[in-house]
């Protein structure tokens, strides 16, 4: 500990990230990246915007687009909001929208970076535990009137389990003194969005990130969608930390990939066929695997541990993910990659077994 640190670094426990290890022919399932690339539309997008003009700061509110994705979800410029990966969009919703009176509630098992930001920003919380199923319960955050914000994934990660629209619903329609961000990370491949309740709802934002279905983790853009005074009030605390957080490139990737749903709808698809495929193969090995919407499964077998499956894969140059948690530590989470890489994994379990 550095005798010049703040008090607050002092107090932190930083976000762990998922490895990212620099080794030849490494399968990597640990970080939930899409394994297939993004819309070639987004790639000529930022070749086309490498020119003179890079000399120029960016347009610091990413007009363009926010108009995109605006005209994508039936919403209008001020509803939207962008950010430098759906974490930054989520810090700054930490930090100017939450309550710092009332306790902010999410689940105990959830995104670990919500700890972090509510350390970071001094926020109390109640972590709601899941059901025996690891499930979220929306009984469980009505029955607390009195908060400071509400905070979910849906579908949840890392356990992959999604939420019916109208269970939100009836949340939001209880819940109306607070902030509800619905974080929609893995929407695409199979949950229901909440993004069709805005109209109705001042509470509601839904964040999303551009780093699962459309394929762009290497690019860090991310953004969220609300009701404009919701809108305004990150628009302020950006623009007090930082006026350009999306560079050119960024921004002329990221529309021409938003804008391309077919892309879009095709890859999600053959992720979803190679998860629903993969959930199968690994019942017929004797796993026990959550229903996923998302484009991981969280699995576990009664004859190894989880650190034994993640090590034991790990020697054979396959990266998954492991939570020394409470409850879950004898799950692993694991990506869904190429149809090649799954039947790798298979091979590799198989000799585990």
């Amino acid at each position: 500990m550095s005798r010049f640190w703040s008090k607050t670094v002092q107090q932190l426990t930083p976000y762990t990230p998922g490895e990212q290890l620099q080794i030849a022919d490494l399968i990597k399932l640990n970080t939930n990246e899409n394994p297939y690339g993004p819309s070639p539309k987004a790639i000529a997008a930022m070749q086309n915007i490498c020119n003179d003009t890079l000399r120029l700061y960016p347009p610091p509110d990413s007009g363009a687009l926010k108009e995109t994705i605006a005209k994508i979800y039936g919403l209008k410029h001020d509803q939207v909001f962008v950010g430098n990966g759906s974490d930054e969009v989520l810090a700054h919703i930490f930090l100017g929208l939450f309550k710092q009176e009332a306790p902010l509630l999410f689940p105990d098992i959830s995104y670990s970076f919500y700890p972090v930001y509510a350390d970071l920003y001094e926020i109390n919380t109640i972590r709601v535990p899941l059901n025996e199923q690891l499930q979220i319960q929306i009984d469980d955050y009505i029955s607390c009137p009195i908060n400071g914000g509400i905070i979910f994934p849906n579908p949840n990660a890392p356990t992959g389990q999604g939420i019916p629209l109208g269970e939100i619903e009836r949340l939001l329609k209880s819940n109306r003194n607070s902030v509800v961000v619905i974080d929609e990370a893995y929407v695409d491949f199979g949950a229901q969005s909440s993004v069709s309740l805005i109209h109705q709802y001042d509470n509601l934002l839904v964040t999303h990130s551009l780093s699962k279905s459309r394929s762009l983790a290497g690019l860090r853009v991310g953004y969220a969608l609300g009701h404009p005074q919701l809108i305004e009030g990150l628009e302020r605390v950006k623009n007090s930390f930082n006026s350009y957080p999306l560079d050119r490139l960024a921004q002329a990737g990221a529309q021409a990939a938003i804008s391309d749903q077919v892309h879009l709808k095709n890859t999600s698809q053959k992720v979803i066929d190679s998860r629903n495929k993969l959930i199968s193969e690994l019942e017929a090995l004797g796993f026990k695997t959550l229903p996923s919407l998302a484009n991981f499964v969280f699995t576990s077998h009664p004859k190894l541990t989880g650190q034994e499956i993640y090590q034991g894969l790990r020697e054979q140059k396959i990266l998954v993910r492991h939570f020394n948690a409470p409850r879950i530590d004898q799950y692993v989470r694991v990506t869904i990659g190429t149809e090649r890489e799954c039947a790798d994994l298979l091979r590799a379990l198989k000799q585990l077994l």
